[in-house]
């Protein structure tokens, strides 16, 4: 059985990424979101498995994003995307319950086992 996963960045050319990245695997994109705001009204209307988060982002940032998204849903599996990873943003990732974190640019098996860790 397939595991939707919703999208959460600004950048288009990282949703072309993530669809070759996740092709052919057990997870497909349920939804892509190019902003906090969006992410958090369309993440009731699909309920993915997991999310993948970037950090930098017009409006609200990823952090903010995820904090906001697990208030509402404390269920929710997050997993953050960001080429920008210093330890205190590691670290307030997971302060705020963020499950995994993936660093730009992708790596195919990298994405994956994330995914599988952000599930367990």
């Amino acid at each position: 059985m397939e595991k939707r996963v919703m999208i959460v960045d600004d950048s288009r050319v990282m949703e072309i990424q993530m669809k070759n990245l996740l092709e052919d695997t057990e997870f497909e994109i349920a939804a892509y979101c190019k902003d906090g705001e969006e992410a958090l009204e369309m993440y009731e209307e699909v309920m993915p498995d997991v999310v993948t988060m970037d950090i930098i982002m017009p409006g609200m940032d990823g952090l903010e994003t995820s904090e906001a998204l697990l208030e509402k849903h404390p269920e929710a599996r997050i997993v953050m995307v960001s080429s920008l990873a210093y330890d205190d943003t590691i670290q307030e990732a997971d302060s705020i319950g963020v499950k995994a974190f993936v660093y730009k640019p992708l790596e195919r098996e990298k994405l994956i086992e994330a995914l599988e860790d952000a599930l367990i």
